[in-house]
């Protein structure tokens, strides 16, 4: 039952909700971007597959969230305001996490505004980005794996067991939360060994909840495909759904990982620092505070960083800031815990324990917040988006000067945006877009192959980055830069040089 108080109890972490997905609303891209990000924009409304692993998950939810935020705009700007509300709720929950683990809403405020203006947490809310449902889900399992060491219910960690699944459909990071939860559970109750029921219990609520939401892939890209759906690789397959969900494409992207300790010891103090100012000097005497506190709580949460951070330093692939999200969630946790170690010392005693005091944790929680706070208005100017109109001026102006029937020979970041004007909004079906990816697919052969195959009947124009492709570009054909001056931007291939010889 819904009560005033389980209401009230509530308010503080809406209201730092609201706040964070204010500021991220204020800097947030206002529509279409490139890369990834107009990827997700893309396969969200139309419930295809997004790149390895697919990301059935965000496909999933972002399907829904596209629906109901129908009224606030198109379908690029509702997927950025999804990520805006993902991290709004990861950090209206980590005040409800830190408020179980100190017993003070100020010092549970502190954490999820700071949270919420970190730079790297603060951006990922500006754009649609699979990483910021990731932390939702991560704050969301932290807080059910807590709440069950103080209530001992096992239906609370069959509720962390199927958000896992969860979250392991949105993104595989959460693989690497594994070990520490069980190392955790372990912790908190060692006679769990002797349930082993109860353990196949959780085991099959997770594996059935991944199981549920991968099959957004074979179902999409076979049985359930529609005319217009975006599908990456050929999931509809027993190799290519494999080959999607475990991202072999990535294979080979853990380069060294006990190469260079002290180097990437040094990046991750830089990194630290960027994202928690002055602050960072604090995070060692934190954890220590969260131990004496809150020993089984440092085991998961040390745990998780040392392993997440351990595997970010050697991973050589995508924009890497955005694999620390869980990280920056839980030192953020640990800081709260230093202020609460601080002002339980001044607290008084209440049925035999020690409580922080009220007055000293709020003072504390405005004094921890005070870096941030002050950071904010630069950190705003450095990823403000809410400008940023370049994908969609570029799409227009494409879809613009490119021919009818025309053959457009695409690199990813200029696929993505291609795609989202042709499926979402139903505009030049008459192009075919043909990216590195469809070459693939359809066994289509080189940039080359495809240009040549086309080139006798259909316009075609290409996009490349790669300089030596851009070198055969010139010494094979006769091209008509539109724009520019190299095939960097979109280019016509007017014909080949040896029949203009």
């Amino acid at each position: 039952m819904v009560t005033r108080s389980s209401v009230a109890a509530w308010l503080p972490a809406v209201f730092v909700g609201v706040v964070v997905f204010s500021a991220a609303r204020i800097a947030m891209l206002p529509g279409l971007g490139y890369w990834d990000t107009a990827e997700l924009q893309t396969v969200a409304p139309i419930l295809g597959t997004a790149h390895p692993t697919g990301f059935p998950t965000y496909v999933l939810l972002g399907w829904l969230a596209n629906v109901l935020l129908t009224p606030f705009g198109e379908p690029a700007l509702r997927m950025n305001l999804f990520a805006a509300l993902s991290v709004a709720v990861a950090a209206a929950v980590t005040v409800d996490l830190v408020r179980a683990l100190t017993r003070s809403v100020p010092l549970g405020m502190m954490a999820g505004i700071g949270l919420g203006l970190t730079g790297i947490v603060w951006d990922i809310g500006t754009h649609a980005d699979a990483h910021a449902l990731h932390l939702a889900f991560v704050a969301i399992l932290i807080r059910l794996l807590v709440a069950w060491e103080d209530g001992r219910r096992d239906r609370t960690l069959v509720g962390a067991a199927i958000v896992f699944g969860l979250a392991a459909g949105n993104h595989s990071l959460t693989l690497l939360l594994g070990p520490p939860i069980a190392l955790y559970v372990l912790a908190v109750d060692p006679g769990v060994l002797r349930r082993p029921r109860f353990i196949a219990g959780c085991a099959a609520a997770l594996v059935l909840t991944v199981i549920l939401v991968y099959l957004e892939l074979p179902l999409r890209a076979g049985l359930l495909r529609t005319p217009g759906t975006l599908v990456y690789g050929r999931p509809d397959t027993w190799d290519g759904f494999w080959y999607v969900a475990l991202a072999e494409q990535f294979r080979g992207s853990v380069v060294g990982p006990f190469n260079d300790l002290p180097g990437k010891v040094a990046a991750l103090v830089d990194r630290t620092v960027v994202a928690y100012g002055p602050l960072a000097a604090l995070l060692p005497v934190a954890f220590g505070a969260t131990a004496i506190r809150r020993p089984t709580y440092a085991l998961l949460s040390g745990t998780a960083v040392l392993i997440t951070c351990f595997f970010a330093a050697s991973y050589a692939n995508a924009l890497i800031e955005r694999y620390y999200l869980g990280p920056v969630l839980i030192g953020w946790t640990w800081l709260a815990m230093l202020g609460a170690g601080l002002a339980t010392v001044a607290g008084i005693s209440i049925d035999g324990q020690r409580r922080p005091d009220r007055v000293i944790a709020t003072a504390l929680a405005v004094l921890l917040l005070v870096p941030t706070v002050a950071a904010a208005p630069s950190r705003l100017d450095s990823l403000d988006r809410s400008g940023d109109v370049a994908a969609r001026l570029w799409i227009e102006h494409a879809l613009g000067v490119m021919r009818e029937h025309a053959v457009i020979v695409s690199w990813w970041s200029y696929s993505t945006p291609l795609w989202y004007a042709q499926l979402v909004e139903d505009r030049r079906p008459d192009i075919d877009i043909i990216d590195d990816r469809t070459r693939l697919d359809r066994n289509l052969g080189d940039i080359y192959d495809v240009i040549d195959a086309n080139l006798p009947t259909r316009p075609v124009y290409v996009i490349r980055i790669e300089p030596s492709e851009i070198e055969g570009l010139k010494e094979r054909y006769v091209l008509d830069v539109i724009g520019g001056t190299e095939a960097t931007v979109l280019t016509r291939i007017i014909g080949s040089r040896e029949n203009a010889g």
